[in-house]
């Protein structure tokens, strides 16, 4: 897969690689990691997601990047810009692996794809849909520099989902202090 690389000073962020799918599915089956994207899931599920993002890519050339700690080469999640028909907006979502939370890797991360989003992609806004009892992503986003906006509505299927629309322009993204 070809696409964007970024790095920063432990994380590479780029396209989804076959090598991974396995962690990938470690933290869609993990029911505290998967608990609000959509809950915990066996591997034949969590490989149409794995594929949805490959596809993104190839297809339109936007999608979450894995997320891989340079020092190891492992696979630490999903993070950047996510843009599916009728979203609500321009996302930089995420989504850590178990092993990989509290670690300040989502910080590090979200810092380069927002980055990503506003200078390479041209977005004038970001937002993160989030679940309002969702704490660790609220505090991300809090980290981030984004704010509660209000509840939002997703397209089907998830329209009966509960999520706040976080975000923020990039006028305020680029005034801010960085964490």
């Amino acid at each position: 897969m070809t696409g964007p690389v970024i790095e920063t000073a432990r994380l590479t962020l780029r396209p989804q690689a076959m090598d991974d799918f396995p962690r990938w599915a470690e933290m869609m089956a993990d029911p505290e990691a998967a608990k609000f994207i959509g809950g915990p899931m066996p591997a034949e599920t969590a490989w149409r997601g794995f594929m949805t993002m490959a596809g993104a890519w190839s297809l339109t050339g936007i999608a979450m990047f894995s997320l891989i700690e340079r020092d190891t080469g492992r696979w630490l999640g999903r993070i950047g810009p996510w843009t599916p028909l009728g979203w609500p907006g321009t996302e930089v979502g995420w989504g850590l692996h178990p092993d990989a939370q509290g670690k300040g890797y989502g910080v590090e991360a979200g810092t380069a794809a927002i980055d990503y989003a506003f200078d390479v992609l041209g977005w004038t806004e970001v937002i993160h849909c989030i679940d309002p009892d969702n704490t660790p992503s609220r505090r991300l986003a809090e980290r981030l520099g984004s704010y509660n906006q209000g509840p939002t509505r997703l397209p089907p299927p998830f329209e009966a989902v509960s999520v706040d629309r976080w975000g923020q322009s990039r006028e305020e993204w680029r005034a801010r202090t960085r964490p």
